[in-house]
């Protein structure tokens, strides 16, 4: 596989940069007048662009379980988690709860990652974690509790979706032929997608620069980078250790909106970002024995 000559540690930085730009992403997508019209669009440019992959890969012969996995991935991992992460911003849901909420996914899937892939959590990564955790506590530091009880359940839905999708993704998937997988995931988001836009009445794109610049800014940011390093570090990495890099999320967004937007920065971030940082070395452990078991076959 080709991105095995890459160095690990090129995709954990480029996750995390990635995986942060959400935020700023919603921001310029907001600016656009709807978030929905940009979503519907980004998804359908990136299957457009990768349907020469996915093309050439049905023509080689696809299984119904691989269409299926990635089914999936697209309709969980990608519509349920986005979606109802953004409606329940949209019901009035602090973004510092909702970013709270959604840091929960490593301890979730490290929960489920034993009974579930049999991948052993060892006792310093449940420290790492632990640690990350209060570090993201921190980076949103001053939130307000709110009460949109539908807003909390529809954000604690968007976490448990990416938590499902990244067990389906070690259980049922080896990372082979990415760019294929990634158009048939976005094919059936942009499908799913669709009905919405056109209940809203937003289908057709907009004419404008903004709405340009935010579709082009979800796709090489969201999409590729986002989804497409998530999977990479996972099949690479492990769970765990891969999911314990969604903690750097919260702090690293602020230092992009304070870059990008002039948003001030606070000592919870720094202090913030400090323990997620020593949240992600101790969740990192040490190597797996299935890790040492391939390293000594090469």
């Amino acid at each position: 596989m080709i991105f095995d000559r890459v160095p690990l540690v090129i995709f954990q930085a480029g996750l995390v940069l990635a995986w942060s730009s959400a935020y700023l992403g919603a921001i310029l997508a907001s600016n656009t007048g709807s978030i929905i019209r940009v979503l519907l669009w980004r998804f359908v440019l990136v299957s457009l662009l990768f349907s020469p992959f996915l093309w050439r890969a049905i023509r080689r012969g696809v299984t119904w379980r691989w269409c299926l996995t990635h089914g999936l991935l697209g309709a969980v991992g990608m519509f349920s988690c986005i979606g109802l992460g953004i409606e329940a911003i949209n019901l009035g849901l602090p973004a510092g709860t909702a970013s709270l909420i959604s840091a929960l996914q490593p301890l979730a899937t490290g929960v489920c990652a034993g009974p579930i892939l049999g991948e052993r959590v060892a006792r310093r990564q449940w420290i790492g974690l632990t640690i990350g955790l209060s570090g993201v506590v921190f980076s949103v530091g001053g939130l307000s509790a709110g009460n949109q009880l539908l807003g909390y359940l529809l954000c604690f839905g968007s976490m448990a979706s990416m938590v499902i999708a990244t067990l389906i993704a070690k259980a049922k998937w080896d990372g082979a032929d990415l760019p294929s997988s990634l158009a048939f995931q976005t094919l059936v988001t942009a499908a799913l997608f669709f009905p919405l836009a056109i209940y809203n009445g937003v289908f057709w794109p907009q004419p404008s620069l903004q709405f340009f610049g935010a579709v082009a800014w979800a796709i090489l940011f969201a999409t590729l980078g986002g989804y497409g390093l998530y999977y990479i570090c996972l099949v690479r990495w492990g769970v765990v250790r891969t999911s314990s890099l969604i903690y750097l999320a919260p702090p690293v967004t602020s230092l992009w909106a304070w870059v990008m937007f002039g948003q001030p920065l606070s000592l919870y971030t720094a202090i913030g970002l400090l323990l997620c940082l020593g949240g992600v070395y101790l969740a990192r452990g040490g190597r797996s024995r299935t890790t040492r078991l391939s390293a000594e076959k090469a």
